[in-house]
């Protein structure tokens, strides 16, 4: 056996420990930091709590904005309904003759007090809840409130303002109830804008 193949000694031992501290290098280089491992969960723990946080957010916002909505707008419906009842109570005011009411006879203007007194009670009930009755006559008509039914000829206003409201309008909050039926001018000069206001006035 030559000196090269066959070592055995302290030469031999040298070279075993002299290998054994690059390959405990190796492994160090392979496996990670802790530390840097614990930084990057951190950071991405921090990164899901933030989002949760921002979501949460948005959700309580969000239920905020259906609550105050469900409060303001939950009695649309019956609303809706009781405009109808008013709307006859208002027919059945108008529909006595002027004659009737001049001549004052005692059990007729007991009734039409009372009617009055109904319809201003129901109104008023409703205006406690929200709703209120739009006044457009003399405003620029807006397709948002009012619904055009006829159109006035006159040169003497400006077109498409309101000469006449044939059944009123209401709004609940910001939204319509009804729209308006109106009458509007036809034939005058144009609307500058600005002029008369755009939006109805509650």
């Amino acid at each position: 056996m030559t000196d090269d193949t066959n070592k055995h000694g302290p030469e031999a031992t040298d070279e075993v420990f002299d290998a054994a501290p690059d390959a405990a290098e190796a492994a160090a280089v392979a496996e990670p930091d802790p530390l840097e491992l614990a930084r990057a969960e951190s950071a991405e723990l921090r990164d899901k709590y933030l989002r949760l946080a921002a979501e949460m957010d948005n959700l309580r916002r969000r239920t905020e904005r259906d609550v105050k909505d469900a409060k303001s707008y939950s009695v649309a419906g019956f609303a809706r309904d009781m405009l109808a009842v008013s709307d006859n109570l208002r027919r059945a005011l108008d529909a006595i003759p002027a004659e009737a009411k001049e001549a004052g006879e005692t059990g007729l203007n007991t009734l039409i007090e009372g009617v009055e007194m109904t319809e201003r009670s129901m109104l008023s009930a409703l205006e406690r809840h929200g709703v209120k009755k739009l006044e457009p006559e003399g405003q620029k008509f807006d397709p948002n409130f009012h619904q055009a039914m006829f159109e006035i000829p006159n040169a003497d206003v400006p077109n498409n303002t309101v000469l006449q409201v044939v059944q009123a309008g209401y709004v609940i909050g910001d939204r319509v109830l009804r729209p308006a039926m109106v009458g509007v001018s036809k034939g005058g000069p144009k609307v500058v804008a600005g002029e008369n206001g755009d939006a109805p006035s509650a």
